[in-house]
């Protein structure tokens, strides 16, 4: 019995080494003729997180690939990178995400699907992690997809004798007569969702990007090689969706509506959903910990983002991270073998737990969760969709002022879309 274990470890070491061998092979020989490769990579996940997670992999224990891992600042990211590379000391793997892609698509090795077949990946991996995907292959493996939900005050919705929070969003219209409290003076002293306002609603663009996605608008779409603005494809419908979708997210702010529950006067959407004065907030799950933490009090619930009545399909944003090798890398065949080891079924579940944060692998997705939020999230980051943000501290000014455009009267809905739509594209012939 002894001697067919130690028989099959044996063939395990083996199979390990002929794999990292084809790995060499395949990529031309890309790969470091030192006995031991090093394997830098960079991210944002604290360094006790990736090493606590890490080291319970097998390739942890590996005499031939080294991994080193570097904790990066999100907002120095990109600079640290850009310096890195020049000076010949950059990392070999990056953590890369849908606003990170674009501005590093010219340091990404794309992996060809000699090495990773597509259909591998689209039967591996949710269909979000396809914004990774090229005609010539992939410039990253998908690792995790957060996705943006709905929190819910329960006692709100209990002492209003409403039994479950909204699954459409026209159900909004009553919803926010029912729920929204305002004083003698009209001032809302408790609003039902933070929508038709920018500054102070947490994850503005990304909930006005899930209502124009499931409208219709992808936001940016990939043709001919190049990302390019789709706010203004109509689509055969009659009205743009961009523009059915904005204008249903400016009416809760307008004063003159019975349904008004929204101004740029209240706190931000989250403190005031931590505070038990907002009915519903749309953050990501990433958010869950947070919000528990800061008022374990709070009496709340999660529910998949609301859809449109009429849609298609369903729809909600997620925020995609990945795993992309980089160009300059020296050791390009150990960095990929390090990026499979990573986004591998034991190992994301490990990352999983850490981060509470889903999986972007479908059959993780397809597991039941350890807590009552886990479906939740896990069900949402299966129908979640983003869009390649090629820069997105511009695209946020620009997202706000469309927004405040229309709010304040200085502009009309398909006018301010029409400017969106020519200074995204506009971002995309930058480099």
């Amino acid at each position: 019995m002894n001697s067919s274990k130690f028989q099959l470890a044996l063939t395990g070491v083996f199979a390990a080494f002929i794999v990292i061998g084809m790995m060499i092979f395949a990529f031309g020989g890309k790969g470091n003729s030192e006995a031991v490769s090093q394997v830098l990579v960079w991210g944002t996940i604290s360094d006790q997180t990736f090493l606590q997670v890490f080291s319970q992999s097998l390739l942890s224990k590996s005499e031939t690939i080294k991994v080193t891992y570097v904790q990066k600042i999100p907002k120095s990211f990109d600079s640290e990178l850009v310096e890195a590379l020049a000076s010949g000391v950059g990392p070999d793997l990056i953590f890369t995400t849908q606003d990170t892609l674009w501005k590093n698509n010219n340091k990404i090795y794309t992996i060809p699907f000699a090495n990773y077949p597509e259909r591998n990946f689209r039967d591996t991996f949710a269909e979000e992690g396809e914004l990774f995907v090229t005609p010539t292959g992939l410039l990253a493996i998908p690792f995790s997809i957060d996705p943006l939900v709905m929190y819910w005050n329960r006692d709100i919705f209990t002492n209003a004798n409403i039994s479950a929070p909204p699954a459409y969003w026209d159900e909004f219209f009553a919803l926010a007569q029912s729920l929204t409290v305002k004083d003698g003076s009209f001032n809302i002293t408790r609003a039902t969702a933070p929508l038709g306002e920018f500054q102070n609603v947490n994850n503005a663009k990304e909930i006005i990007s899930a209502l124009m996605m499931q409208a219709g608008t992808p936001v940016v779409s990939y043709l001919n090689s190049s990302y390019i603005s789709s706010i203004m494809e109509r689509g055969g419908a009659d009205v743009l969706p961009s523009e059915a979708a904005v204008t249903f997210y400016t009416e809760f702010s307008n004063p003159a509506k019975p349904f008004y529950t929204w101004n740029r006067s209240l706190p931000s959407s989250q403190s005031m959903f931590l505070s038990g004065d907002l009915s519903v907030y749309f953050g990501f799950a990433s958010e869950a910990g947070y919000i528990k933490l800061k008022n374990p009090n709070l009496n709340f619930d999660v529910a998949p983002l609301p859809q449109s009545r009429t849609g298609s399909r369903k729809i909600t944003f997620g925020k995609i991270t990945g795993l992309s090798i980089l160009r300059n890398s020296k050791n390009i065949a150990a960095a990929y073998t390090v990026a499979i080891d990573l986004t591998s079924q034991q190992v994301q579940k490990e990352f999983t737990s850490a981060l509470i944060v889903p999986s972007a692998r479908r059959d993780l997705l397809a597991k039941p969760g350890a807590d009552a939020f886990t479906p939740t999230f896990n069900s949402s980051a299966l129908y979640a969709k983003a869009w390649i943000d090629p820069n997105n501290t511009i695209t946020d000014t620009l997202f706000q002022n469309v927004i405040e455009s229309i709010t304040s009267g200085r502009q009309r809905v398909t006018e301010s879309l029409a400017i969106l739509s020519s200074e995204l594209g506009n971002l995309f012939t930058r480099q």
